[in-house]
């Protein structure tokens, strides 16, 4: 026995001793995404009865349903991102709420002590290797920032989750953690099969198309629509794409097995795609595992924008909820109501603007159906009192609908109201030109008279 394995029997303990440590009041990490504790998480609901205020830090909740928040007098929810998980909490009048980030900075929340300080972080993670480190799988983010800064460290092992080679900070040694638990070899991660993309998706997929050419390096956010722009690259023909992301989708899989995306004319990380957490399918969980296509890091490397706008033909390409027509977005509310987060939105809009000749698409489909059938617009006069404004006028790049795709960038209000009037459904233009003269930024000009 190694003294690696020594010290790794030394602190392998039971999930209920783990969390024993665990205080009314305390700030408790889970991990984000994949990293959300299982067994821990369950053995620390069971102490419901003994803690009161006891504050949970997460990003994306996936399956299964952590057990704590059946205990709304013991346990506080945060999510970093309110996923649909939260949503639901929040709908139903559990205390959940959402921390909005500029996610290239959260390491630095933990390394100058700007964040709450975690009493405890608690993270899934790889099995240790001959070295004494775990691996931190799919979801780097943050997660070792905040370890280093925390006064207990707890790892939860999981045999399924797959090995994911990194550039940095992918990785946390065991003289680094104060307690090791197993958990069960069934535990599986959550395998999340991406929708396939509605026609809409399509449409809007292809109004970019024209702007990627060969070497541009793509980031991808989630949904059906990048998912459509990840398969309709795989069955072009363009050449040597790169890769370098907040989120590795099954998009992502999709064009480096199509041969499409090579990274060959990246300025750095050349043949490989940068991410700092995944979800998707098992099918990407296993072909990320030990797979040196692509490469983990910290969020505070994929997301700088001072990194991103280094890498020339940088294309960006994510969703959102609603566009006004001074071209203000709302990826986030619906007035006041919290339906998702900004993430890394912001990190890569600027970051893209900044490479040499990339370019920002913020994607939504024009209309919606609401509960009574009524076909609703996204493109509104003005956003909803209450709404977020996720990205503000002046760093809006392109905007995309199913009508096709406009730049905003360089243009005035009313060449923004125009060109916004001309992504929203026929229906719907008429009204909002009037909206648009009412509001003081329209000019008579060829859209009216059409």
């Amino acid at each position: 026995m190694t003294g690696f394995q020594e010290l790794y029997q030394q602190k392998c303990v039971s999930a209920e001793k783990a969390v024993a440590i665990i205080r009314s009041g305390d700030v408790v990490d889970y991990g984000f995404f994949n990293g959300k504790p299982v067994v821990c998480d369950q053995a620390l609901a069971a102490r419901h009865g003994e803690l009161r205020d006891v504050y949970i830090h997460t990003a994306v909740t996936i399956p299964p349903v952590p057990e704590v928040i059946k205990y709304p007098k013991s346990f506080v929810y945060h999510d970093l991102q309110f996923s649909k998980l939260t949503r639901v909490l929040k709908s139903s009048g559990f205390p959940a709420y959402y921390l909005p980030i500029m996610y290239h900075q959260a390491p630095a929340w933990f390394r100058d002590r700007v964040a709450d300080h975690r009493n405890v972080v608690i993270c899934a993670v790889c099995p240790m290797d001959r070295h004494g480190y775990f691996n931190l799988g799919p979801h780097p983010s943050a997660t070792l920032a905040a370890m280093e800064e925390a006064d207990t460290v707890i790892l939860e092992v999981v045999q399924d989750m797959p090995r994911c080679l990194g550039g940095a900070e992918e990785s946390v040694h065991i003289s680094q953690v104060d307690y090791v638990v197993e958990a069960p070899e069934d535990q599986k991660m959550a395998d999340l099969p991406t929708a396939e993309p509605s026609q809409t998706d399509r449409d809007i997929a292809s109004h970019i198309m024209p702007f990627i050419h060969d070497g541009s390096c793509l980031q991808l956010g989630i949904g059906g629509m990048p998912n459509a722009v990840g398969k309709i690259i795989a069955d072009s023909d363009l050449k040597d794409l790169g890769g370098h992301t907040e989120m590795l989708s099954d998009a992502y899989v999709d064009m480096l097995l199509s041969g499409r995306m090579t990274g060959q004319r990246k300025p750095f990380d050349k043949g490989r795609v940068a991410y700092t957490f995944a979800l998707g399918s098992r099918r990407l969980y296993n072909f990320m595992d030990n797979n040196p296509a692509v490469s983990a890091y910290p969020a505070s490397y994929t997301n700088d924008p001072r990194v991103i706008g280094q890498i020339d033909d940088f294309i960006s390409i994510n969703n959102a909820l609603q566009v006004d027509l001074y071209s203000q977005i709302n990826a986030e509310s619906l007035g006041t109501t919290q339906v998702s987060g900004n993430g890394g939105m912001w990190d890569f809009v600027i970051g893209a603007q900044w490479s040499k000749n990339g370019k920002s698409f913020i994607c939504l489909a024009s209309t919606y159906k609401d509960s009574q059938g009524n076909l609703r617009s996204r493109v509104m006069p003005r956003l909803k009192e209450g709404s977020i404004v996720t990205i503000p006028r002046h760093q809006v790049d392109y905007v995309v609908t199913e009508f096709g795709a406009a730049r905003m960038r360089a243009q005035s209000t009313w060449s923004r109201a125009e060109r916004i009037i001309g992504l929203a459904h026929p229906d719907f233009r008429e009204s909002l030109v009037q909206e648009a003269e009412t509001m003081g930024i329209w000019r008579q000009s060829n859209k009216k008279d059409a």
